[in-house]
């Protein structure tokens, strides 16, 4: 059995990940309650503030005390997958498997709370809405969210990967034609890459990569919410 390479990038970035989370989580340990918050744990206290605001305006405050950790978990995860090309790595999201196994916890997600809140009648009597002939639609519909997720993230990555390397190869020849009769191979080291990189790498791994996660972080948490009944989300009790 041959193991994908990707796999190693995957183990590599879940242990720096999780190094990581442990280590502010200590250092959020050690703040002094009556203090504001400064650093790297300030701006992770500052960061479940925001996903849990995100995730009580769609979904309540009851089940967004269940549903938060996955979203945070997602914005983490998703974030640095994408950026991890910059540090000379294939990024994780750029493999269909992630990027699918993803999308198929959200969409897991979401048929939990349909059964939840629509019983089990009520479930799937929605494939045969509007009339029952609808029935092979509804199921591709189904699907579908599951599948556009990760295609979107999936293509989105790999497309921004592909680009860097044509400008990679671009910058090389670039550099070839410029100072090549200096060896006898006709290749030098690329030089102009430095140049011309560092502003499509912020576009396409760190810009591009934000909006990325934001779009299958919104979507996660506004598809579940759809199915949640407005006296859910409006109950703020504990």
């Amino acid at each position: 059995m041959v193991i994908q390479t990707d796999v190693y990038t995957i183990i590599l970035l879940t242990v720096i990940l999780g190094i990581g989370i442990v280590w502010v989580s200590k250092k959020i340990d050690k703040l002094d309650p009556v203090e504001k918050p400064k650093g790297i744990a300030g701006a992770a206290i500052l960061g479940v503030q925001a996903v849990a605001n995100t995730c009580i305006s769609n979904v309540g405050k009851k089940i967004a005390y269940n549903l938060a950790p996955y979203v945070l978990v997602l914005w983490v995860y998703i974030f640095s997958a994408n950026i991890f090309s910059l540090f000379g790595f294939a990024s994780p999201t750029a493999n269909l498997s992630v990027t699918l196994l993803l999308a198929f916890i959200t969409w897991l997600l979401i048929q939990i709370v349909e059964f939840k809140y629509g019983g089990v009648k009520g479930y799937f009597h929605s494939f045969l809405e509007p009339i029952a002939v609808m029935l092979p639609m509804n199921i591709i519909g189904k699907f579908s969210t599951m599948i556009s997720m990760s295609l979107r993230l999936f293509g989105n990555i790999t497309c921004g990967g592909i680009m860097m390397q044509l400008v990679y190869s671009g910058a090389q020849l670039l550099s070839n034609s410029i100072l090549g009769w200096m060896t006898e191979s006709g290749t030098v080291f690329n030089f102009m890459a430095p140049i011309l990189t560092p502003l499509l790498h912020a576009y396409f791994d760190v810009f591009s990569g934000f909006i990325q996660t934001l779009v299958f972080v919104t979507l996660t948490v506004v598809l579940i919410g759809n199915d949640i009944p407005e006296e859910i989300k409006n109950d703020h009790r504990d």
